[in-house]
């Protein structure tokens, strides 16, 4: 048994992350072209639209309350008032809010690539694989946050910590219920996935654009 929880939460998530960081950098290296999330907006804008935004600004929000919540001890939490019932209340509601958005916006673009004539004639099976993939996952954690109400404060929490930090400790995904179990090994899987999909993309997000000066456009002399 121990073997088991050795190799699933121990094991796997290094295999996935070591594929995470070498495929991306492979990736990069080989397919400068193809890094890119080959977007279709051309082909269809409306529903693109909705999906699109309910879906990044729901898992980017899902992204940060995940590495806040999960990668901060409850300890420090502790120095400023935030107790760890406080912390699952706010962990609770956050977590629904955005993992509303980012399934629906996930269905959505979903439906879109099946059904509308023009997508379905670019069709390619990587695709519909990667937005089922983030579907499945976004929807099993909405689960347990509806369903579950789990404390993973002291389980899953620490077992994180543990593997960022090299130090991991599978027993403590013993206790864990199996519906986290399912969602923490498909997360994991995704991301060793990723490399292989229009996934890659997460890391060309226009954050320099912030800092960019601005552009300024000026009329010829003599135009009124």
């Amino acid at each position: 048994m121990e073997l088991n929880y050795t190799l699933v939460f121990t094991v796997f998530p290094y295999l996935c992350l070591a594929t995470f960081v070498v495929g991306h950098a492979y990736r990069y290296v080989t397919d400068r072209y193809g890094w890119n999330a080959r977007s279709s907006e051309f082909l269809e804008k409306k529903a693109l639209f909705a999906g699109s935004v309910f879906f990044h600004w729901g898992i980017v929000f899902t992204f940060l309350g995940h590495a806040g919540g999960l990668l901060m001890p409850q300890r420090i939490l502790d120095r400023f008032g935030i107790d760890s019932q406080t912390h699952m209340e706010i962990a609770y509601w956050s977590g629904l809010a955005v993992g509303i958005a980012a399934f629906a916006g996930a269905l959505l673009l979903l439906k879109r690539r099946l059904t509308h004539s023009r997508m379905r004639a670019v069709y390619r099976l990587n695709d519909t694989v990667t937005i089922t993939a983030l579907a499945m996952v976004v929807g099993a954690g909405l689960y347990n946050v509806v369903f579950g109400h789990y404390n993973v404060l002291y389980s899953v929490a620490p077992w994180i910590r543990g593997i960022v930090t090299f130090t991991p400790d599978a027993m403590l995904m013993k206790a864990v219920p199996l519906s986290y179990k399912n969602h923490v090994i498909a997360d994991w899987a995704l991301l060793g996935f990723s490399p292989f999909s229009r996934l890659v993309h997460i890391w060309s997000a226009p954050l320099f654009y912030i800092f960019r000066a601005p552009i300024v456009f000026r009329r010829r002399a003599g135009q009124s």
